[in-house]
């Protein structure tokens, strides 16, 4: 094992040492506050490439102005130290200043899927996702990078920039890590408290009943009043329900799965229990998206 993960700081330094690598380099882009989910991409990206690559930058450019970006956490030396038992080579934790300097005014905007769900609710943060994760690949040029699917709707947004823009990196999600009762690995779930924490499983048990009625019925339609139901369950539970729909992947568009061919989708929810944001998914019919050409990794 590495004796510590070369840490970097500034734009003309992550040049400096790209510029010196040959190889296969993988990448994680993270916002730090590294849990178990982020470990395990972070494992994955490392048995696969010849230098892994973990971001940690939390981001302005995604963050509303009425959203606290000063409360969202940081602990850079407990991430150092999970960076470092997953063997990252590099960590590249540059400053606000290095990445947004004084005047900037370019930024990438995914302007299709990005507008539903959690771009309906936080206008301005998929732009803000897409311009710092574009900026990453400039500088780090991964050939691979891997994104959590709990966050499923960014996964689609990001793989479609990188069509359009016919980038030179092959973006793989990985699927959702849960605690054992369910719940998605976040790094907000420490702001529940241990009533909120026993409620919050909940949410993808609701999921699982919306998708296996979905998979019993795959030509049920409308689809709206087993949303409702399980939107009602999820109030009684002290839920505030930001959006729980269906939708169909990758366009995020009504959805409809006809009989013969069940077609993929997405069962996607934000809500809050008192002041924490939680959001999860399910994918169905994932493997139609790997027909398609999207990757997926267990």
């Amino acid at each position: 094992m590495r004796s510590f993960p070369e840490v970097i700081t500034s734009v003309a330094e992550m040049k400096q040492w790209r510029r010196s690598k040959t190889g296969l380099v993988g990448f994680v882009p993270t916002m730090g506050a590294l849990h178990a989910g982020h470990e395990t991409l972070l494992k994955k990206i490392r048995s696969r490439c010849d230098f892994s690559i973990l971001s940690i930058f939390v981001n302005p450019a995604q963050f509303r102005p009425h959203e606290d970006l000063s409360k969202y956490p940081r602990n850079f030396e407990k991430d150092f130290e999970t960076a470092k038992q997953a063997e990252v080579d590099l960590i590249f934790a540059p400053t606000s200043t290095e990445l947004y300097p004084p005047n900037f005014s370019t930024f990438a905007e995914e302007t299709s899927i990005s507008q539903p769900l959690c771009g309906q609710y936080r206008p301005g943060h998929f732009r803000g996702v897409a311009t710092i994760v574009l900026k990453l690949f400039q500088l780090i040029q991964p050939q691979i990078a891997l994104f959590g699917l709990k966050d499923a709707q960014q996964f689609f947004i990001i793989d479609r920039m990188v069509r359009d823009l016919h980038l030179d990196v092959r973006i793989e999600g990985v699927p959702t890590l849960r605690e054992k009762d369910g719940l998605a690995r976040s790094s907000r779930n420490i702001y529940l408290s241990p009533e909120e924490r026993e409620k919050a499983p909940q949410l993808y048990q609701a999921l699982l009943t919306i998708q296996k009625k979905i998979e019993e019925q795959p030509c049920l339609h409308p689809i709206d009043p087993l949303l409702e139901e399980s939107l009602q369950l999820l109030k009684k539970y002290g839920f505030k329900i930001e959006y729980l729909e269906c939708l169909s992947l990758p366009e995020f568009k009504s959805f409809v799965s006809p009989l013969q061919n069940p077609a993929p989708g997405i069962i996607a929810a934000a809500v809050y229990l008192g002041q924490t944001r939680l959001i999860d998914n399910i994918i169905l019919y994932p493997q139609k998206l790997l027909d398609r050409g999207f990757h997926f990794i267990s």
